[in-house]
């Protein structure tokens, strides 16, 4: 097999990753005959799709996930960093983070000896507490909001739904508002992204990333994404 397909075992089951070069239709034929090859591997696996950038249709998705129903797989989630891909696995009510998935597995009866929730005095969504640097070829997808309590280093990769707060250095790229919340930030200690989208709206880093760490916040205002203080 080569590297356009990679396999990998996680706490929620199996990820697949798929590189966004070539045709989907190849290397999704590609990915059921290494699935029809070592059927007893995959028999009643749980699987995570993970298509990068790569934009799928409904039918698309719909598509493989009916060829692995037929071979005793579970298309347990799809991650993206393309919205028209999540748009469509949500058309499908597949879960877009790994997060929603796992408590979409919880039993009812599980979910019925928990304590009742709290009322809250502030509104908010939930989000993902990373507690680790995140190095080059790392990803983090989240619905809602994503905290990082180290590094964000160059090749690392952060989409959320709402806001991003790194406790560190922000070097990689990050995507704040991806469903098109252009009130969501991005927050650091030190702000020098390869790349800060919000919502619909994108930058990069100035040149002179060498300056002076501070602790700044980029949001959107007056059409184009500016960096403030944080304070």
């Amino acid at each position: 097999m080569d590297d356009s397909i990679t396999l990998k075992g996680i706490k929620e089951g199996l990820l697949v990753t798929v590189k966004p070069d070539g045709r989907w239709s190849d290397l999704a034929n590609r990915l059921i005959t290494l699935i029809d090859a070592q059927g007893n591997f995959f028999k009643g696996a749980q699987v995570t799709l993970s298509l990068g950038p790569r934009e799928l249709r409904r039918q698309d998705l719909a598509a493989m996930q009916k060829l692995l129903e037929q071979r005793g797989i579970t298309l347990r989630a799809v991650l993206s960093e393309s919205d028209i891909t999540l748009d469509a696995a949500r058309k499908l009510a597949l879960p877009t983070s790994l997060q929603v998935a796992e408590l979409a597995a919880v039993p009812s009866e599980a979910l019925e000896l928990r304590p009742p929730p709290i009322d809250p005095e502030e509104p908010g969504l939930p989000g993902v507490l990373v507690k680790r640097t995140l190095r080059a070829g790392r990803t983090v997808h989240s619905d809602g909001h994503v905290v990082v309590l180290g590094d964000v280093n160059a090749g690392a990769v952060v989409v959320a739904g709402g806001d991003i707060v790194v406790w560190g250095r922000l070097r990689g790229t990050v995507h704040a508002g991806a469903y098109g919340d252009e009130s969501a930030v991005v927050c650091a200690l030190h702000l020098a992204p390869t790349q800060l989208r919000i919502a619909g709206y994108i930058t990069i880093s100035p040149e002179d990333r060498n300056r002076k760490p501070r602790p700044e916040k980029a949001l959107v205002r007056n059409g184009r994404i500016e960096a403030v203080p944080w304070e």
